[in-house]
């Protein structure tokens, strides 16, 4: 198989319960979600297996009404498939997130040029959504951030935009990673270190920011390291949680010695930023 075939997954599902499978899953080695009328596209790298997602699906059902199937798609394909469903984004009139071949956007204080290929974070999702309009009022000018799980680097990107003095990007994927630098040199920044592999990738400490959009799990296991990295002060964005888990994701951000700020809500999906 090729590096970048994949296994379309088709879960069939209301709105409600595609959104909770999607926190689900993105635990999996699941690296695209998206959404369709029939309920939910997921996307496997080929090369990550089948039998423990599939296990994981099964297990799922007996708690959730929902059916799904499977078809191949080789990597060849994919860039087609974004093209035909990737509309641009504009988020009130600060920011708007196209790809290359759409039309510049007039009107918003920044738009950025952000092509997925096979990363998460386009501005489509809720969570992405609420974190660009988050970062309008966060203090960015001058500072020194961090993007935990950075995807597609469209954080990261607008975050340079904004006037950061550096910014430091970390994703577990290789195709997340490369995609942060390819969309950086799109954009004309220069000040966004990317790098592959976990939190202990990171070599920056003392961050006055950090964006975590990724999933509630990884953000529960992280708390305490990430309030390690940050300087008397600083502050915390995280989303990829939904509403449901605010409270296990709030109690758990206290305990490390976070506190509450600000919340914002779009479809089942919270917002939240933190200080210490």
């Amino acid at each position: 198989m090729h590096s970048l075939d994949y296994w379309k997954y088709i879960l069939r599902a209301n709105p409600e319960t595609s959104e909770i499978l999607v926190a689900y899953l993105s635990e999996a080695p699941f690296d695209t979600f998206e959404e369709a009328e029939d309920g939910l596209h997921a996307y496997l790298p080929a090369h990550a297996g089948q039998t423990e997602t599939e296990r994981q699906l099964l297990e799922l059902q007996k708690q959730f009404d929902f059916v799904w199937d499977k078809t191949f798609i080789p990597g060849q394909n994919w860039n087609e498939i974004w093209e035909s469903n990737f509309p641009p984004v504009v988020v009130n009139d600060f920011c708007a997130v196209r790809a290359d071949f759409h039309e510049p956007i007039q009107g918003v204080k920044h738009e950025l040029v952000i092509n997925p290929k096979m990363a998460f974070g386009t501005g489509h999702h809720e969570t992405t959504w609420q974190c660009i309009a988050a970062m309008e009022h966060l203090p960015m000018a001058g500072k020194k951030i961090l993007d935990f799980g950075c995807g597609t680097g469209v954080l990261a990107i607008l975050a340079s935009k904004l006037g950061t003095a550096e910014v430091e990007a970390v994703d577990i994927e290789e195709e997340s990673y490369r995609n942060t630098l390819e969309n950086s040199e799109v954009n004309g920044v220069t000040n966004v270190t990317a790098r592959c592999g976990t939190l202990s990738a990171v070599q920056g400490r003392d961050f006055d920011g950090i964006l975590a959009n990724i999933n509630r799990n990884v953000i529960l296991d992280s708390l305490p390291d990430l309030a390690g990295l940050l300087k008397p002060g600083g502050w915390l964005l995280v989303s990829g949680i939904l509403l449901q888990d605010e409270q296990v994701v709030t109690e758990a951000a206290v305990k490390a010695g976070f506190e509450k700020k600000k919340k914002t809500e779009r479809g089942n999906w919270i917002c939240v930023e933190f200080s210490v």
